[in-house]
């Protein structure tokens, strides 16, 4: 229902009620119409299954909270626990089929069909209908007005994300402190609606649908005064942290028994995360080192015949949570560099044999670190290592350097599909490159992990750094 502004109040309950339904019909819908494709015939069979199917994929999608409203959440999560949720219901429901030995009774293709064409309405109708929401919400409606306490620097980024992405669905309505003009930025003064008392009694009038307060951390009596009177209020509360003072490393909320604590640096492969980037590892490194087995062959007969010594050479590498590894990789100088002081490869570096030369403008001299992420040491992708010494010298001199083992280092990474790699001969492109890797565990993704991968293909033959 419309109020006078215009404004659609919250009908997040109504959403996932209409989620549910719409997913169920796609589910149910998506298998007759495989039937009806292919020309078997529907039955009791297959009805079970089809049943299996749903409540697996609600039960995968609650733990997922796919349901819940994502109205400031990301489009590609949405997409992403779809597949999970659907992939794992379809695993279900071939599990199910072998181990009930009922599998000779279905038409594969039929249920090959089904799951491909119900995954791909699922994302569908999702994309269809975000961006249908995004529209109206962009013209003003299906919106929730929102009030600011405090004008921090919180709350000036909290405004500026607002203003950016109409199509979230927010509308501030107004902003309210207790300072004067001259000590506020000029250009929310027109937000400005008077004091915090004067807030804090519009909100108990039920004026706004949400509230911020993005008082500093130090105003703690404050904060619980208000926090207090807007007990006796309808809208939604949240807190706006100046954690802006922090480096934050995927940075949540925790509990140690009955206290909360927020979590500042983090690692993000935890849990069902962990299990998806092993997964991703132990695919992608079995399919690599199969495709390229016979080019590791020749590269192999290639060192050996170039230059003396071992084709294969390891060095110590920190590892996760800075603990040592060995990393492989194939011989490119004359000399490992295995020693307590490790002198950094550069351009025209004596040490390097031709073939070697090769080998690392190309990053073939990497392939063996497939067996290293195979093994669990590494990721196919993540912070590149560096040599010991040189991360002992440069945690001393790069501020958060030691960040970057909150993950296992990558065979490629964020940083060296950006223009980051080779000799790190100052302080300013370490310290560019240590910026990216954690650009990269912050934003951490499945798909970010494959468009890091597709751009190493691409820029491994034309790599400048590389020597």
């Amino acid at each position: 229902m419309h109020d006078q502004n215009g404004m659609i109040k919250s009908n997040s309950n109504t959403f996932a009620v209409f989620y549910r339904l719409v997913d169920f019909a796609t589910i149910q819908l998506g298998l007759f119409a495989a039937i009806f494709f292919y020309g078997v015939t529907y039955n009791q069979q297959y009805l079970i299954v089809s049943l299996l199917a749903t409540l697996t994929f609600f039960f995968i999608a609650e733990s997922f909270s796919l349901y819940r409203s994502w109205r400031t959440g990301y489009f590609k999560q949405i997409i992403f626990y779809s597949f999970l949720s659907w992939g794992i219901a379809s695993i279900v429901v071939l599990s199910f089929l072998f181990f009930s030995k009922s599998s000779i009774v279905f038409s594969r293709v039929t249920i090959a069909i089904w799951f491909t064409l119900t995954y791909f309405v699922l994302v569908g109708w999702r994309y269809a209908f975000a961006k249908f929401l995004e529209r109206i919400r962009a013209k003003g409606y299906n919106t929730r007005s929102v009030a600011i306490i405090g004008l921090t620097k919180g709350a000036s980024r909290l405004i500026q994300q607002i203003l950016d992405n109409p199509e979230i669905g927010y509308r501030i309505k107004a902003v309210y402190d207790d300072r004067t003009l001259d000590r506020i930025d000029a250009s929310y003064h027109h937000l400005l609606d008077g004091s915090i008392e004067e807030g804090v009694a519009k909100a108990r009038n039920n004026e706004f649908d949400a509230i911020y307060i993005a008082l500093p951390m130090t105003a703690e009596n404050r904060i619980k005064d208000i926090l207090f009177k807007l007990g006796d209020t309808t809208a939604n509360v949240q807190l706006v942290p100046d954690l802006f003072i922090y480096c934050l490393m995927n940075a949540s909320m925790s509990h140690v028994g009955e206290i909360q604590t927020i979590s500042v640096y983090n690692n993000p492969m935890l849990g069902a995360n962990a299990l998806l980037k092993r997964t991703e590892d132990i695919l992608l490194s079995l399919v690599i080192l199969t495709l390229i087995a016979i080019p590791l062959l020749f590269i192999a007969i290639g060192v050996k015949l170039t230059s003396k010594g071992p084709v294969l050479f390891k060095q110590d590498r920190y590892g996760l949570d800075g603990k040592k590894i060995k990393v492989w990789k194939f011989r490119s100088m004359t000399v490992a560099e295995n020693a307590n002081n490790v002198v950094q490869a550069t351009k025209n570096d004596v040490r390097i044999t031709p073939f070697g030369g090769f080998l690392r403008r190309t990053s073939l001299d990497e392939l063996p670190q497939f067996f290293n992420a195979l093994k669990g040491d590494m990721s196919v992708v993540g912070p590149r290592p560096h040599a010991v010494s040189h991360n002992e010298e440069y945690r001393k001199r790069v501020d958060y350097y030691m960040l970057r083992h909150k993950v296992k280092p990558g065979i490629t990474g964020w940083a060296q599909v950006n223009g980051w790699r080779g000799e790190t001969d100052t302080i300013d492109k370490m310290e560019m490159r240590i910026r990216f890797d954690l650009e990269y565990i912050r934003n951490w993704s499945l798909w970010m992990d494959f468009k890091i991968v597709l751009f190493t293909v691409f820029r491994s033959f034309n790599d400048k750094n590389a020597y």
